[in-house]
């Protein structure tokens, strides 16, 4: 089996186990509830709820549960662990703020996990927290792991949204992290290998939306190793607050981050890099990772849209846009010693690389004779791929040229927001195209197959190939077979209307009539089936048809 599909099979084979963790039902522990107006005196049952979150942390187990009612809050410190049958929940009901600090580790936090593992916490908002909105943290001897963070609002929190250290097998989904002040939305840091980070937003924080650290100083072996960034809105990163400079650190960054997977990812209007792979504090570069089908819009006064440095070797990119509104940067940043190893191809880009740092620039073309890279890559504008890009729309428009132009290597078997990809052209970028299934059987050309395709098939039947739906370039029964298939109202059957035929083919079509008859047990005749179609049908089949291109 080829590395890039044994990683894969291993990254979602994680997911399912993280998946099948997070559906644990807590049969075997209590329910706890916190409100305001509670008492920590109290059973702490739904009648009496306990008043603090602190309290509620101080009396949990394995398996337990505590939901929270709405309300504000003090937050809480928590050092007891669950079991990987048993995690620990907190579950925030709507309208639960955390917005002064835990008196835990320093006063700085609002959710504060320390060394504490197979946790869950879900659905809280924290804001104004002198350090992070949530922090979760091992030790490099004594990983904390299984930890999930789910459904929670961080914002304008003095350092980190989300913040973890030396935590393996992490969850991150589904969060909204803006206005870190002076650092990042979400930094997983500290060798925490196999951290899942999908299907988050993280916006206007003055460094990196998501930041990935192997923090070699910090201990362990200074490298995360097996991630999976996926379906992630970020944008409006590296900003500025409160009237202040931009900051810095890319829309994703990944210092010592190897053998992971970024896939899906949205990232606009950041201000720094738009995906950074580089060695900073890590033990070593970001090699052997896979970028795949993500869409990358840097604004005018952005960086590179994909920065590759330090020997950051091996790294495979395909199916991605990456453009640039820079004057001067563009697409691709990558250094000499990254080049070994890499794969690039099957993206839309801005025709602007580098391997120097920007020192000088190349256009694609010359990339291509350079590198032997891109071979089936080429240039667009975001206005010729994007619905609407200057309002955030990032879908692929009409006629796109992103259209069914990627490649399956690699690719992810769902889009963004969940829409499949098919097993053959797939779309470059995050987005793919949903379309409804080919008509066979729409003769007339409408976009419907009703009984103005059946007279069209009768007026054919024997004579030409304007009614053949299975391409064997004539029109006789099977296509009528088609027909009822696809067929958007009730089916009629078939009787004396099907055209006469000459005498040798009449007892075959006369079978195919039979069996017909039989699979839709219709009594009506076919001349006065199709003598009207029923007001409704049209509208009904343009649901249907709206119906499909929801689903894919």
């Amino acid at each position: 089996m080829r590395r890039g599909r044994w990683l894969e099979v291993c990254w979602y084979g994680t997911l399912a186990a993280l998946a099948a963790a997070s559906q644990i039902h807590l049969a075997r522990g209590a329910e706890f509830y916190v409100a305001p107006g509670g008492n920590n005196s109290g059973s702490g049952n739904s009648g009496a709820p306990w008043a603090t979150l602190q309290y509620a942390a101080d009396h949990v187990g394995p398996g337990d549960r505590v939901t929270v009612r709405a309300g504000n809050y003090k937050g809480f410190y928590l050092d007891t662990s669950g079991t990987a049958a048993n995690p620990i929940e907190f579950f925030a009901e709507p309208g639960v703020l955390i917005n002064t600090p835990t008196s835990g580790a320093g006063n700085q936090d609002g959710i504060n996990l320390e060394l504490a593992s197979h946790i869950i916490i879900d659905g809280f908002s924290v804001t104004g927290m002198p350090r992070a909105g949530i922090r979760s943290v091992g030790l490099d001897d004594d990983m904390a792991e299984f930890v999930t963070i789910r459904n929670v609002h961080a914002y304008n929190n003095g350092r980190w949204g989300i913040f973890t250290g030396h935590v393996n097998d992490l969850l991150i989904e589904n969060n909204e992290t803006n206005g870190s002040i002076l650092e990042h939305g979400i930094y997983v840091s500290n060798s925490g290998d196999r951290p899942v980070i999908r299907n988050n937003v993280t916006w206007g924080n003055h460094g990196a939306g998501i930041h990935m650290n192997g923090d070699a100083s910090l201990g362990g072996d200074g490298l995360i190793t097996g991630a999976l960034v996926s379906g992630n809105r970020v944008y409006g990163n590296a900003a500025s607050i409160n009237g202040g400079a931009l900051g810095g650190g890319s829309g994703i960054n990944m210092d010592g981050v190897q053998d992971s997977r970024v896939e899906n990812n949205l990232l606009y209007d950041n201000h720094a890099s738009g995906i950074s792979l580089f060695m900073g504090d890590g033990a070593e570069g970001s090699s052997g990772n896979v970028v795949v089908n993500n869409t990358i819009n840097q604004p005018s006064n952005g960086r590179w849209a994909i920065n590759i440095q330090d020997g950051s070797t091996d790294n495979t990119l395909l199916n991605n846009i990456i453009l640039s509104q820079h004057a001067s940067r563009g697409a691709i940043d990558v250094s000499a010693d990254s080049l070994p190893g890499m794969v690039s191809d099957y993206n839309a880009v801005i025709s602007r690389f580098t391997t120097n740092g920007g020192s000088s620039n190349i256009t694609l073309a010359q990339w291509q004779a350079a590198t032997g890279q891109d071979a089936h890559s080429f240039t667009a504008t975001a206005t010729q791929l994007f619905e609407n890009w200057t309002a955030g729309d990032y879908r692929l428009r009409s006629g796109s040229p992103a259209l069914n132009k990627g490649t399956a290597t690699e690719a992810p078997t769902v889009d963004i927001v969940g829409t499949p990809r098919p097993a053959g052209a797939i779309d470059i970028g995050a987005y793919e195209t949903a379309t409804a299934p080919t008509l066979s059987a729409d003769f007339t050309g409408d976009g419907f197959v009703d009984a103005a395709d059946l007279a069209a098939w009768r007026s054919a039947f024997g004579a030409n190939a304007n009614g053949d739906a299975n391409n064997d370039n004539r029109t006789d029964g099977a296509d009528f077979l088609i027909w009822q298939r696809e067929y958007t109202g009730s089916a009629p059957t078939v009787a004396a209307a099907i055209p006469e035929p000459a005498s040798a083919t009449t007892a075959g079509i006369a079978l195919i009539a039979g069996i017909a008859m039989l699979r839709h047990k219709k009594n009506e005749t076919l001349r006065g089936a199709t003598s009207t179609v029923a007001s409704g049908e049209r509208a009904q089949a343009v649901v249907r048809a709206e119906h499909w291109v929801r689903e894919g």
